[in-house]
């Protein structure tokens, strides 16, 4: 049966084009990112500018999330996602020029750099049409039987991309400068437009084309509040993401605590992905939509746990342990909450359902690490990251006490009735 062919969704050809299209748009955009924040720091050394260009990015994407969801649902998916790629190789291409040797002679560094924040700010506007547009084509590339499959696969790509992007950049800042390596990324950008083509026109679902967009809205997030398979997941993800930003105090851990340098930086930053990576491979063998509703609490209980006792290790070989399995049970989070996604959601609704998505475990990212870096300065790091790891904990507890649907949720069940009808 297709729900246990570890590879059932890569025997759909458009799926295929679309995980390595996904791939190098992620790869791109993270790697991107990266070079832009050694460029700024090189060009005025003050961590604040640092600061700016997250907000450049977050504003934007949270502002506009809602609206770009009501856009999605209107639009045929491939094109409005060829749209968006055609934009990003106007931002690489503007970057790719603002970065080139003989810019500076002409240009003022002042200008340079309000001119990058400039394109940043226009990524961010980009990033709430991307996250909606691609959430809802993999939805019609695929039949609902293979969505847990699917999002295994797809959030293993992302995961993928997201680690090697920054790595990469890293060496090719070193090896090419700036300027060549934001050439890549522009030909990148390039590459994945070709690859869309890839992909055939999708007919657009929504019934209601033309409703006004203030109706649509709620429309949107009525039925997020209304459904409480979604919003549980949704508040569980965010919740840990927000309090268990352990990651955005690592630096502190790397130097002061646990005293192993760049290197052990490196491995503390890289645990967490790994464990993730990992499990997202092993899900697409071993499904785990039986139970969901249980098995993503026990999962974001897991992370909390790790959270605090990363935060209470002092012993360097522990905290990686505990990092990757905060890494192990966040993977298993990820595709869970993905599944329920793709399952729970109507397909005229996908746009704008994946945007809440966005601005729930989207920002929490961002606040997170305002959240991680707050705390430390009030209470000291230890004592942060165990307060931020054991509010996961009471939320996990408090969520499986009061409600006991989301706690018997099954998708298990969903999956064999949608496999029935196709069959």
């Amino acid at each position: 049966m297709a729900k246990r062919d570890p590879y059932a969704a890569l025997r759909f050809k458009e799926f295929n084009v679309f995980l390595l299209l996904r791939f190098i748009l992620v790869f791109g955009w993270s790697m991107q990112f990266i070079i832009i924040e050694w460029q700024v720091y090189s060009l005025t050394k003050d961590p604040l500018s640092l600061g700016i260009i997250g907000l450049m990015e977050i504003i934007p994407a949270f502002s506009m999330a809602l609206f770009a969801g009501h856009i999605v649902d209107q639009s045929e998916k491939r094109n409005l996602l060829l749209k968006c790629i055609g934009l990003f190789s106007f931002i690489s291409f503007g970057l790719f020029f603002l970065t080139s040797p003989n810019i500076e002679s002409t240009w003022s560094t002042k200008m340079i750099l309000y001119t990058i924040y400039g394109f940043v700010f226009m990524g961010g506007l980009l990033r709430a049409f991307f996250g909606p547009s691609i959430f809802s084509l993999v939805a019609l590339i695929v039949p609902k039987k293979v969505y847990p499959n699917a999002a295994t696969w797809n959030s293993s790509t992302w995961q993928m991309a997201s680690v090697l992007g920054p790595a990469t950049a890293g060496f090719t800042i070193n090896w090419i400068g700036v300027h060549w390596s934001l050439c890549i990324v522009f030909g990148l950008v390039l590459l994945s437009f070709v690859l869309l083509f890839g992909i055939s026109k999708k007919p657009i679902l929504n019934p209601k084309i033309g409703e006004p967009v203030i109706q649509s809205l709620k429309e949107g997030v009525r039925f997020v509040f209304k459904s409480k398979a979604i919003l549980g997941a949704l508040s569980l993800d965010m919740i840990a993401v927000l309090f268990g930003g352990a990651v955005a105090l690592l630096p502190v851990f790397a130097q002061d605590i646990l005293e192993v340098g760049s290197e052990g930086f490196g491995v503390l930053r890289a645990a967490p992905a790994v464990g993730a990576f990992l499990t997202m491979l092993i899900t697409a063998y071993i499904p785990i939509s039986k139970n969901a509703g249980l098995k993503l609490l026990a999962a974001i209980f897991g992370f909390g746990v790790c959270i605090i006792t990363f935060g209470l290790s002092s012993i360097f070989w522990i905290s990686v342990v505990a990092l990757f399995f905060s890494g192990v049970t966040d993977g298993v989070s990820m595709v869970i909450r993905q599944t329920i996604l793709q399952l729970k959601t109507p397909d005229h609704m996908r746009g704008r359902v994946s945007s809440v998505n966005s601005m729930f475990v989207g920002s929490s990212n961002e606040l997170g690490a305002f959240e991680s870096g707050l705390t430390a300065k009030l209470m000291g790091t230890v004592t942060a990251v165990v307060f931020g790891g054991t509010m996961t904990l009471i939320t996990v507890i408090t969520t499986g006490i009061v409600s006991p649907t989301f706690r018997k949720l099954d998708l298990q069940k969903e999956l064999d009735a949608h496999e029935a009808q196709e069959e």
